[in-house]
């Protein structure tokens, strides 16, 4: 069904453009057409690499042991190391991005005048522009040494403490541990929180909050009560975007870590143990056939690390929503 003809100011009547037709015309078919293929092509992406790490990394799960080198027998005993310094590093990062980022967010969005949040949201994305190199030379030779101070102070204090105290064992010398990187993978990851958690804020209908202010609301209890519930999802999203970035990062944590394949949880340790990404960067160079089969294998569990995580992610969101219609 298309548009009925317009009126010319001269009373002409003027032939309707098929671009220009309701619901369910050309225009609509091309972009959901397009859409359609563009979505696909993720899809394509996505299961092609999987296919890619799954053919080639099969046989790295069962290789001799001397494959592994000296630290492992199995593959098991060679990614777990692996897994804890990733696990380790993102939570750190996590725990530091994310109370900033969403803070941030919020004065950008509601609390600072326009003329002091636009050079903030300004800076805060240059961030993001910033190499990983860059942030990686100087995790390891400014920030590291800098921290030497606070890891003797956190292994003094709260070293002797049970259970908490096996985060802080004996320091690493020169600073370049789980935690140094931590805090590098924090500000690499805060630029994309901070954006996202941004324009959701901005978002929140303006009714609302104006609904919860005359009705006696502080402005804290209106953010709390209006804003977060219907910024919540994009909260999670943005959170998970910005773990999955320090799952994945490479460069920095292979710079700033001394490598180790250690399952001590200690954050601040002599040889802590590095990523998964790190290891692959640092190994491919010196690698066998075996020992390639065995990084890819890595590499999927690393993938299949990520989707789980992105994929719980999505379920959280989607009851969430769920919950919030009812």
């Amino acid at each position: 069904m298309t548009a009925p003809p317009t009126q010319t100011p001269a009373g002409l009547a003027e032939a309707p453009s098929p671009w220009t037709t309701v619901r369910g015309g050309l225009g609509d078919r091309v972009f959901k057409t397009i859409a359609l293929l563009a979505g696909l092509t993720i899809v394509a992406a996505l299961a092609g690499v999987f296919v890619f790490l799954a053919i080639k990394g099969a046989s790295g799960f069962t290789k001799p042991a001397e494959v592994y080198g000296p630290h492992a027998a199995s593959f098991a005993g060679y990614v777990g190391p692996l897994l804890v310094g990733t696990f380790t590093a993102s939570i750190i990062a996590l725990v530091i991005a994310v109370p900033l980022a969403f803070g941030i967010a919020l004065v950008i969005s509601h609390y600072a005048p326009r003329w002091v949040a636009t050079p903030i949201a300004f800076v805060i994305d240059l961030l993001a522009a910033v190499p990983s190199v860059v942030y990686g030379l100087w995790g390891a030779f400014f920030l590291a040494q800098k921290l030497v101070p606070l890891h003797r102070w956190l292994h003094e204090n709260l070293g002797p403490i049970p259970v908490v105290g096996a985060l802080f064992g004996e320091p690493n010398p020169a600073g370049r541990s789980v935690l140094t990187a931590g805090i590098v993978l924090a500000i690499m990851i805060l630029p994309i929180i901070t954006a996202i958690s941004r324009e959701v804020f901005s978002r929140t209908p303006r009714l609302h909050e104006e609904a919860a202010l005359a009705l006696g609301a502080t402005r804290w209890e209106m953010i709390r009560m209006t804003v977060f519930p219907y910024a919540r999802s994009g909260m999670v999203s943005a959170v998970m975007l910005g773990l999955g970035r320090a799952l994945g990062e490479t460069m920095a944590v292979t710079m700033v870590l001394s490598v180790g394949f250690d399952l001590s949880w200690n954050i601040i340790a002599t040889s802590s143990p590095t990523s998964i990404a790190a290891n692959i960067a640092l190994k491919y160079k010196e690698r066998s056939p075996d020992l390639l089969n065995v990084l890819v294998a890595t590499g999927l569990v690393l993938f299949l690390m990520t989707f789980l995580v992105n994929f719980a992610a999505r379920w959280i969101v989607g009851r969430s929503e769920r919950r919030m219609a009812r």
